[in-house]
């Protein structure tokens, strides 16, 4: 009688031990078809879409400050229209130049920029200089335009010069 119990405490337990494994595991997922080349009776599938890059970002500058404490934001669209908004609310609008907004978009997707929107800021020993916040996406960097201060960084720098020039 005891082997007989023994057996069925072995099955159960068995069959336990085997029922807890069946749900701890995650389901069997079939992979999407693949997407077969396109033939002249069936239309072609478009690739699937990439996660947005900083090049299709909203590039926002604001520089601060200078002798006659300026204010002014530009803001260009990821199709290179810009807008500038200065301390007295005067708006214009305009849209980059093809190779601006070419030389925005690989300055921008650059990994050097969010490198240096990772540099610790130091206080500045420059009065009247001005100041420049520049946000490309979830990126934001920035410098004081003080030489003593050493050099700013070179990415944001000639982003920054670029849309001063170009909206100005």
């Amino acid at each position: 009688m005891r082997s007989a119990s023994m057996a069925g405490v072995k099955i159960a337990l068995v069959a336990t031990v085997l029922s807890g494994c069946a749900t701890t595991q995650p389901p069997h997922r079939v992979p999407p078809p693949k997407s077969l080349p396109a033939s002249p009776s069936a239309p072609a599938t478009a690739p699937p879409a990439s996660a947005p890059t900083a090049a299709a970002a909203r590039v926002v500058l604001t520089r601060s400050g200078g002798f006659a404490g300026r204010g002014d934001t530009v803001t260009v669209e990821p199709d290179g229209r810009w807008t500038v908004v200065d301390r007295a609310g005067s708006r214009r609008t305009g849209r980059l130049p093809g190779a601006d907004l070419d030389r925005l978009r690989r300055l921008v997707a650059d990994p050097a920029l969010a490198a240096e929107a990772g540099r610790p800021s130091t206080p500045t020993a420059c009065r009247d200089a001005f100041s420049y916040r520049l946000t490309v996406g979830t990126v934001e960097t920035g410098y004081v335009d003080c030489p003593s201060d050493g050099g700013p960084p070179a990415t944001a720098r000639a982003v920054v010069e670029l849309l001063i020039t170009a909206t100005g």
